[in-house]
């Protein structure tokens, strides 16, 4: 399954309602805050998607090993700025329960990233090992 510009146009389009929605009440620093770690987390995982291009799969699958852009300095974007988007809507809320998503999803996307660091290290051997080396997470 790989997701579509039509996709991320709705993801778009529903973080706009939701912002549009939200806004009225008091909007103190944290509110404030949570926004722009919402907006800056979901722009850097749209970003890692769009650099992962074909090599994206929902299963751990080793098309290719990208090595570039956010990929240079992470081996798991999508998965680090989705936690940011999280704990971003959890300040915009005010609410607790993106905290709830926000730590079941660490221990799901720790799993996911181990399942996929082994595909990779089998496909790629050497090259993975030393990209592993030299980026965090």
């Amino acid at each position: 399954m790989k997701l579509n510009l039509f996709q991320w146009l709705v993801a778009t389009a529903a973080l706009a309602f939701f912002a549009w929605h939200e806004r009225s009440g008091p909007w103190p620093p944290l509110r404030v805050a949570g926004l722009l770690l919402c907006v800056l987390g979901y722009l850097l995982l749209s970003l890692a998607r769009y650099q992962l291009g074909r090599a994206f799969s929902v299963r751990a699958e080793a098309r290719t090993l990208v090595t570039t852009g956010l990929y240079a300095r992470f081996r798991n974007p999508i998965y680090i700025f989705a936690e940011v988007f999280l704990a971003g809507f959890a300040l915009v809320l005010r609410s607790w329960w993106p905290v709830v998503f926000l730590l079941a999803a660490i221990p799901v996307q720790m799993v996911r990233a181990r399942k996929e660091a082994a595909v990779l290290e089998a496909a790629f051997g050497d090259e993975y090992r030393s990209y592993q080396s030299r980026t965090w997470l």
